[in-house]
Order: structure tokens, then C-alpha cells, then sequence
């Protein structure tokens, strides 16, 4: 499980949030994601790029600004 963190210029507003978080849902291996205004963390399987990110961001109408990416240990 990875998690990335990301920083998303021009958003403003709640419907602003809500476009980003709906061109989520059409990446493929997101698990979670919760977005807020200015930046979103995105926990996927590992096949999610950051150009994947971006590109939804993008249909989105927004450009993301910053991106970095953690690895987590499963639980046992």
C-alpha cells in the first residue's frame, strides 16, 4: 500500500473538491482518497503513477503543484 500527498493549485471552493475527488474514482488501484481545498492524499496499490494523478487533476481542471509518495508496511 503506498500513500501520495498532494498539493493542487486553484481550488477554492467545495464543488472544487468534489470535481477532484469524482476524477479519482476513475483511476484504476485507488483504495482511498480524501481531498480538501489545496491538496489530497491518495492511498492506492502501487500501479497509480504520478502522471496518472496528474492527469486527473488536470480533467479535473486543476494543475497539481507538489507530489511525494510514502510507502507503508503491512500490518500484521
Amino acid at each position: 500500500m503506498r500513500t501520495a500527498h498532494l498539493e493542487i493549485d486553484g481550488m477554492l471552493s467545495v464543488h472544487a473538491v468534489r470535481a477532484v475527488y469524482t476524477a479519482f474514482a476513475g483511476v484504476p488501484g485507488i483504495q482511498r482518497c480524501e481531498v480538501t481545498l489545496g491538496g489530497a492524499w491518495v492511498e492506492h496499490d502501487g500501479t497509480v503513477s504520478r502522471e496518472m494523478l496528474g492527469t486527473a487533476v488536470a480533467l479535473a481542471g486543476f494543475s497539481m503543484t507538489r507530489w511525494r509518495e510514502e510507502r507503508r508496511l503491512p500490518t500484521v
